[in-house]
């Protein structure tokens, strides 16, 4: 389990002129992301980097600007199959990081992207004609 010595990364969802002013925050840590939301009533989501699929990176002309960017991630959760690491400092960094972490949880998990490419159950070749 993660503790908060073992964190790589943290920051908080930025407004648009770049200020930490949100009550998004990201925790990265070696084998998972933590989203935690809300002020009076608090959400955390929680995902295991090995089950990220695919990671983008958008950046507006304004969030280039004052030098932000949100990362897209695509995974095989059922809760969340898109996350979004909006309006973030250092972006290209941290994407790069978290490819990385993905790539390590992916092979220490023994996960291809084979496992990714749907379910191939007893039902699969059943024919529906």
């Amino acid at each position: 389990m993660a503790n908060k010595k073992e964190m790589v990364w943290q920051d908080r969802k930025r407004t648009i002129f770049g200020l930490p002013w949100s009550f998004t925050k990201y925790k990265l840590y070696p084998d998972k992301l933590v989203v935690e939301s809300g002020l009076l009533n608090k959400k955390e989501d929680e995902l295991r980097l090995y089950r990220v699929m695919d990671n983008s990176l958008e950046r507006t002309l304004g969030q280039r600007i004052f030098g932000l960017g949100t990362i897209k991630l695509l995974t095989a959760d059922k809760s969340s199959p898109e996350l979004l690491i909006k309006r973030i400092k250092k972006s290209v960094e941290v994407r790069d990081q978290l490819s990385e972490l993905v790539e390590k949880e992916r092979k220490r998990n023994r996960v291809s992207g084979r496992e990714y490419m749907g379910d191939f159950g007893d039902d699969a070749d059943d024919d529906d004609y």
